[in-house]
């Protein structure tokens, strides 16, 4: 190929691209309100020791991203494990926490925040006596909602032993268990 003609190239694609135009995920046109302690699909899920209501759907966001209120009575948490494709975000707003991200442990607070990039190993617990609440949110949505789904079917206590007997589960949700529960 002509040297001039393969340097000519990537101006010339570049140009044809900027023409293009691409089309955002289906998402939501309309906003909405989700009333206080309710589901945004009127589905209660009770999962490892708490209710999960989804706020802010996938289907709301085009899979940008999904939010849930958590309402913790027991304490405890899920396995330690990552995301491979979604980061995480915490913020409490009654009782008490801790969040591993990586090996710094995290005490939170109401009022406090923590976050949970993807492919770094994160696990939270519930550390107070009180019932406890913590949004969470997940960015981009993946499979977080069907995932919640399935493990609403398995009850709604802390499976023991979660780090064998859920690790296909989470795997089949793009995410990997690496340890146990927290120690509280």
């Amino acid at each position: 190929m002509d040297r001039r003609l393969f340097l000519q190239f990537p101006l010339v694609a570049a140009a044809m691209i900027k023409g293009i135009e691409i089309q955002p995920p289906d998402r939501s046109e309309k906003g909405f309100k989700v009333p206080s302690g309710a589901d945004r699909f009127l589905k209660e899920l009770d999962i490892m020791g708490g209710q999960f209501d989804c706020l802010v759907s996938a289907k709301d966001t085009g899979g940008d991203l999904c939010i849930y209120n958590t309402f913790r009575e027991e304490r405890g948490g899920p396995a330690f494990h990552l995301h491979h494709y979604q980061d995480e975000w915490f913020f409490v707003i009654k009782g008490e926490f801790i969040v591993r991200v990586g090996d710094e442990l995290l005490n939170l607070k109401p009022g406090d925040s923590a976050f949970g990039p993807r492919k770094v190993p994160h696990a939270f617990a519930k550390i107070s006596e009180e019932p406890a609440q913590m949004l969470v949110l997940f960015q981009p949505a993946g499979t977080m909602e069907d995932f919640f789904l399935q493990m609403s079917k398995l009850g709604s206590s802390i499976p023991k032993d979660q780090e064998k007997t859920l690790k296909d589960l989470w795997r089949q949700h793009g995410m990997e268990i690496v340890g146990p529960p927290l120690k509280i």
